[in-house]
């Protein structure tokens, strides 16, 4: 097999490649001024198993230039092409909530599927139904393989800790870290007034005295999670720790984080984050280990269940 990397995240890739000890492919990737992007490899790759790793988010080029790192592979007679997708954007919008919108989950894999990936490999999928969009093999790994082993440092137990799932979203996440941290477990009732604003409505659960684990698949305007984290204070918790796979960070993110009562913010680094330290709380954690052993495991035509024993 080759690995090779797009421009979304290439530490991470670069982590990837010496977990495997296997170096990264030599490919060139190149923006035109008018903003056409192109792409070569650099190596044969005839009936070698090609891994791509490329994460979705914003801007749009980087999904471009997985559709392209796809397509090229395959016109260059790949036997197989894996496109490694550590954090899918678009994955929210995974079903028509309103009158003429697109299903933009379903779109983009289909694409994807268009042109030419043989499997897809990410991990914390904001809606794991997603899976079911496409006709190819389709894993979806879990972040707490490495998170849970940072939070069990914490040292919590029944008495001291809880778990607090910001929205009904990720009550089902919220309830696996209790369940393998043996903590408590609690429930915010929110409420969008409109997009990006959230308003807590009512909160389930005791935090009197306990440190706070705020957990969700990812940060993104931090709205939801501020709120949380101030209702969660406001309710008697001593501390308040954030916990997310992705930290997407946009708008304003940094800037409500940084003046938060968050004792501390733990992502991973699924996504690269080019925010400073956000007040020396920010603390990120590599899954690199899990995406190696998953396609180490691809290649050898291995089970990817050991990867999927803390599943909810």
């Amino acid at each position: 097999m080759k690995l090779f990397t797009g421009r979304s995240n290439p530490a991470l890739s670069a982590e990837i490649s010496r977990e495997l000890a296997i170096p990264l492919g030599e490919v060139i990737i190149k923006t035109f001024s008018d903003g056409e992007i192109y792409v070569k490899y650099e190596e044969n790759i005839r009936n070698v198993d090609v891994f791509i790793i490329q994460s979705t988010n914003p801007p749009s080029d980087n999904i471009i230039e997985l559709l392209l790192m796809i397509d090229a592979a395959r016109r260059a007679s790949a036997n197989s092409v894996t496109a490694v997708i550590p954090y899918y954007g678009y994955a929210r919008q995974d079903r028509k909530d309103k009158p003429r919108v697109p299903i933009s989950a379903r779109l983009f894999l289909d694409t994807f599927e268009a042109a030419g990936a043989n499997r897809m490999l990410t991990m914390d999928l904001h809606s794991p139904q997603i899976q079911g969009f496409v006709n190819i093999p389709f894993d979806n790994l879990y972040s707490r393989l490495v998170l849970i082993e940072r939070l069990k440092r914490f040292d919590l137990d029944l008495q001291t800790g809880v778990v607090l799932a910001p929205d009904m979203g990720s009550a089902r996440m919220g309830q696996a870290y209790a369940r393998y941290l043996d903590l408590g477990f609690a429930l915010i009732d929110k409420r969008r007034p409109e997009p990006n604003k959230v308003e807590v409505v009512h909160l389930v659960g005791n935090l009197d005295g306990r440190h706070v684990l705020i957990i969700d698949d990812m940060i993104d305007t931090a709205g939801t999670l501020v709120s949380a984290a101030e209702s969660a204070l406001e309710h008697g918790a001593r501390k308040v720790t954030a916990v997310a796979t992705h930290g997407v960070l946009s708008g304003s993110a940094v800037e409500r984080l940084a003046n938060s009562d968050i004792d501390k913010i733990i992502v991973t680094n699924t996504i690269k984050i080019d925010a400073g330290d956000i007040g020396g709380k920010l603390e990120i954690i590599s899954v690199a280990k899990v995406f190696a052993s998953s396609i180490e495991r691809i290649t050898a035509g291995q089970s990817l269940s050991s990867l999927f024993s803390l599943e909810s």
